[in-house]
């Protein structure tokens, strides 16, 4: 009851707030037991720390840069110090190519139904520039870049949704960080983006990130959620919890 009043004073509720705010959830499929997945690599540079698996399809090992694998007598997966998971390639003794082929289709359906969502919620809000910004439930369209060159705030109850579809590049500045407010969850929120992420030194996302291209995450940058690319994700120290 006190959420739902603190959620009413915010200006954030327009109906009764026993139902959940925002776009019905994007279903992940079987990607969504990988906090990294990749198809052309994913690299570090050391020491990055990563919660959750890793997997790389359909590259095979060669794919997976700095992180010293150890591969396990199975032959099906390796670890590395730097990942709290397991590491995954398509290289790797079966089934773990099938499954991985498996996960990498999930992730490209799972990216066409988040950017194919229509009627959205806001439009270009305030040209892309989202520092300083509270951001309430619901389906975002921006038909250029976002960026965030100060901290901004991701508000809604634990049940909200949110899909940030962006056409251009995703980026945040150095040190600029996203909060989560009230009860959000990083789970109910995808940032599905056309171009590259880059996300500066020292800065945060909360979410599942869809990319089309390349993410970036830079020294000291840190994101809770999931960092799902077309393409490649390269860390530099940085640290990832699903």
């Amino acid at each position: 009851m006190l959420a739902n009043i603190v959620y009413i004073a915010l200006g954030l509720l327009s109906v009764d707030s026993a139902f959940a705010i925002g776009p019905s959830a994007v279903n992940l499929g079987t990607a969504a037991g990988f906090t990294i997945l990749a198809e052309t690599g994913i690299s570090t540079v050391p020491p990055s720390a990563i919660t959750g698996n890793i997997g790389v399809s359909p590259i095979a090992a060669i794919g997976l840069t700095g992180f010293s694998l150890t591969a396990d007598p199975s032959g099906t997966f390796s670890t590395s110090n730097q990942v709290v998971g397991k590491v995954f390639a398509a290289s790797f003794t079966s089934p773990t190519p099938s499954q991985l082929t498996t996960a990498v289709s999930d992730m490209n359906t799972a990216f066409t139904d988040a950017v194919g969502r229509v009627n959205p919620s806001f439009t270009n809000l305030n040209n892309g520039a989202i520092g300083g910004l509270t951001l309430k439930p619901g389906l975002y369209k921006w038909t250029g870049g976002v960026t965030a060159a100060s901290g901004f705030t991701i508000s809604g109850l634990l049940t909200d949704t949110w899909i940030f579809q962006v056409s251009g590049t995703l980026t945040l500045s150095a040190a600029a960080r996203a909060t989560l407010s009230v009860g959000a969850l990083s789970k109910n929120i995808v940032w599905v983006v056309s171009g590259s992420v880059n996300l500066g030194a020292s800065s945060h996302l909360e979410g599942v990130v869809l990319s089309k291209a390349t993410i970036t995450a830079q020294t000291g940058s840190s994101v809770n959620g999931r960092l799902l690319s077309q393409t490649n994700v390269a860390l530099q120290v940085a640290t990832i919890v699903d």
